[in-house]
Order: C-alpha cells, then structure tokens, then sequence
C-alpha cells in the first residue's frame, strides 16, 4: 500500500521534529517540515500531500487558520489542526475553515495516528460524495425539465440552465434563499397561491398542490407548468430537502385550448345540423312544430336538476333534437288527423323510435343517441314501446326523456284535443310515479317547474 504523505506545519522546531519522527514511525512519510504559513501554501502546492498537519498558532498569530483556509479551498487537501490552545476564539476561527480534525498538544502516536485516518477517510468519503454530486447535476443541466434542490430548511441549493430561464433568476442569485422566494407558484384558475413547505414532508404530510399550475417568474409573467416534487432521503428514509422538477407546457396548453375550440364548433356544427334535420320533420305536422326542441329544453333542465355531467347533458339534448325523427316514415295525415286514430294508425306511429333508430344507428355519436331515441316511449313497468324492456334496461336518458316529452305532449294543442294545464300533466307523471316514469326523474320535474321552469311560446 502506497504510504499516505504528510506536511507538517509547526513554528516550534523540537516539536515539529518530534511529530516527524512520529509520523514515520507510523508509516508515513512526511513531505516536509515547515514553520511559516507562507511556507505552508506553497510547500502544500509544490508537493501535495494527502493531508496537512497545521498549528493554529504561528509565532503567537492565527495565520495558521488563514493558510489551513488557502490550503483547503485553493489546493482541495485537508487540513487537521494542531493545538495547545483550546480557548473557544480560537476554536470558533479555526471551525469556520471545515477543518478534518483536532489534535491537541501534547498527544501519543495513538491518538495523532487515528486523528489523521479518520480524516483521510472523511476526505475520501467527502470527494466520492462530490463526484456523485457533481454526476447528479451534471445529468439534471442535460435533461429537458427544470430542476431545483433545496436543502432541509427549504433553501436552494441547486438550479440547472432552464430553471433559471423559466424563474428569471440566476443561480448565484438564488442559491440559499427560501424556495418559495423564487418559485412562486399559483393553481391555473388564479384562486390559490400554493407553498412547499420542506418541513410539511419531513413531519410525514403530503403536500397538496395539483401537478399543473401557473409559475410566476421574476418579470410576473405566468407560466403553465407541469410539476413534480419529490424528498431528498437517505438510507435512513430522513428527509434532508426537496427536488423540484417543472417543465413549460404553454405550447401543450395552446394546443389544448385550440383542440377544444375547434371541438366546441364541431359540436355546435352538429347541433345545428341536428336541429335543422328536426326542423325539416317539424314541418310535416305544423300542430306538433317545436315539440321536439321544447322537450328537449325541459329534458336537459331535469338532467340539470339531477346533477349529470355537462356531457351527459349534450347527449340527451342531442337525442331529445332527434327523439322523433322516426315519424319521417309516418303518413301526415295520420300525424295531422283530427279525430281518434284507429289501432292500425296508432301501430304506425309506434314504429318511430326504432325507425329513428335506424336511421341514426351508424352516426358516430360521442353518447347513445341512437338507444335514447329508441328507448324514449319504454316505461318502467314494461308496458312501453319497441322493446318493452324495463326499469334498469331503459337508459337514464331515456327516462328523462320520457317525461319531458309526455309533459310537453299534454300541454300542448293536438288536432285531436285541447292543450292541458301544465299542473294537470304534472299530476298525471306524479300519479304513475314507479310504475310508468322513474321516481327520481318525476321528482326533479317537479322541482323544475316550481323553481319557474316554462316551456317557450310555439
């Protein structure tokens, strides 16, 4: 093993050669014996040695402790003082220069033996903790997110080249300032500014704030950004700080946005094409005109009133447009006819939710048009029409749909009877409540009307 190589520092000349003769019977060699600081620095450039032994006090001053500070920070060789004085000043001056190591004067080859292993091992350890840190940021200034560190107090210790871009602040800037100083961040409808407190994770608690949100850069622009944040652990699971990691998405943004508008005028396109088709059938029974359009409205105003979703309600105001575009099929004289139907006429009329059905089956609807159209006339107790089915068989939709579509029938002029009160169509759908329509949908119906709800004029 190649032996470890030692400059001595020390302005008493018997004592330096004494912890020369030391070190050798030790096994190691010394480079050299000096007496000044200044021989110090340059012996310690010239020679490099593994480790440097250095007297605080040089000729009754503290430039042991300046040339211990040259040798460390300049040279990169650590330094282990030598003492016989112990006074907590000179202690305080010497721990600022992260010295390695204390030894005091007088000591046994023993002790000044372990004192100078254990801090060639705390060196070796601190340089593999470097390289490895040194790997790590190198890896985080190459990838395509930006990165922030911080330590256990929530300051910044770390920001590669896009961090500094995205925050607007350089890293020699903003190196051991809180987090939160410079990453300021708020959620993307402008209502919460959010915080990441280090501490929160140390204590176990996760931290709540959304994994897209809005970054304020130094200028106050806002920028969307997607987020992760993840603890700094060692392999004692102890949180020793924070790793933000963020990248830039407003071009995602963008083209979401875009993607969005340019499906809502695709979807007010259909719904436009869909009411104009109603229209064209509308026209062939002017005593039913609208019939189609006013459902619909109390339909989506009952869904409404039952909480579905806004998607859910585009459906049903899309099958509610074409519940009765089946009739195409139906003679209108049998539509317009003024007296009772016979049975054969009213079986014609029955076919219209599967025609309607057929003639939409192969649309690609983002919903179940084509089962709400064909399901729209079947009640709970399965006395209803094409299928017959029942209860959960019949599409949600399809039961709200059922009743908007009696109640506006009823209150509505027919060739064949007066118009009657909303109050009485209200009173028929209560009295088959369970049997005929869905209890929940009869009961947000009602609600409906009491909060106001009025069918438009014809």
């Amino acid at each position: 093993m190649e032996k470890k190589r030692i400059l001595v520092v020390e302005d008493e000349s018997i004592v330096g050669q004494d912890i020369r003769n030391m070190l050798l019977a030790l096994g190691y060699e010394v480079t050299s014996l000096v007496t000044t600081s200044e021989e110090a620095v340059q012996q310690a450039d010239q020679t490099r040695p593994d480790l440097v032994l250095m007297d605080v006090m040089l000729h009754g001053e503290t430039t042991g402790v300046k040339a211990a500070d040259q040798i460390y920070n300049q040279l990169n060789i650590p330094v282990v003082y030598l003492t016989a004085y112990a006074d907590p000043n000179t202690l305080q001056k010497a721990k600022i220069t992260e010295p390695f190591g204390y030894i005091l004067k007088p000591f046994e080859e023993r002790e000044l033996q372990t004192t100078i292993e254990i801090a060639l091992y705390k060196f070796k350890m601190q340089m593999q903790l470097r390289e490895r840190e040194q790997r790590f940021f190198t890896i985080l200034r190459s990838i395509g997110d930006a990165v922030m560190a911080t330590d256990q107090q929530g300051h910044i210790t770390f920001m590669n080249p896009l961090a500094e871009k995205l925050t607007g602040f350089e890293q020699k800037k903003a190196l051991k300032k809180p987090l939160n100083q410079i990453f300021r961040i708020q959620s993307l409808n402008h209502k919460r500014k959010y915080q990441i407190d280090v501490q929160d994770l140390r204590q176990g608690n996760k931290l709540e704030i959304p994994d897209e949100v809005y970054l304020i850069s130094q200028n106050q622009k806002k920028i969307p950004i997607s987020l992760n944040i993840a603890p700094i652990q060692d392999e004692e699971k102890n949180i020793s700080g924070v790793v933000v990691a963020f990248a830039d998405i407003s071009r995602r943004k963008k083209a979401e946005y875009d993607l969005k508008k340019s499906m809502q005028k695709l979807k007010n396109s259909l719904h436009e094409t869909v009411r104009a088709i109603a229209s064209i059938i509308e026209t062939r029974d002017p005593y039913t005109a609208g019939h189609q359009h006013r459902a619909t409205n109390l339909a989506c105003a009952i869904a409404k009133e039952m909480n579905l979703s806004s998607d859910r309600i585009d459906g049903l105001r899309m099958a509610g447009n074409l519940h009765d575009i089946g009739k195409i099929t139906v003679p209108a004289e049998i539509l317009s006819k003024p007296g009772k139907i016979s049975e054969e006429e009213y079986n014609i009329i029955k076919t219209h939710p599967r025609v309607g059905y057929d003639i939409i089956k192969n649309i690609e609807f983002p919903w179940p048009v084509a089962q709400i159209v064909l399901q729209h006339h079947e009640r709970l107790d399965g006395s209803g029409y094409p299928l017959g089915i029942k209860r959960n068989q019949i599409l949600l939709e399809a039961k709200i749909l059922a009743v908007a579509d009696v109640i506006e029938a009823m209150a509505s002029h027919r060739p064949y009877r007066p118009a009657k009160s909303i109050h009485k169509a209200l009173q028929e759908v209560s009295y088959h409540k369970g049997s005929l329509y869905a209890p929940e949908v009869v009961d947000a119906c009602l609600r409906v009307f009491e909060k106001g709800f009025q069918f438009e004029a014809a």
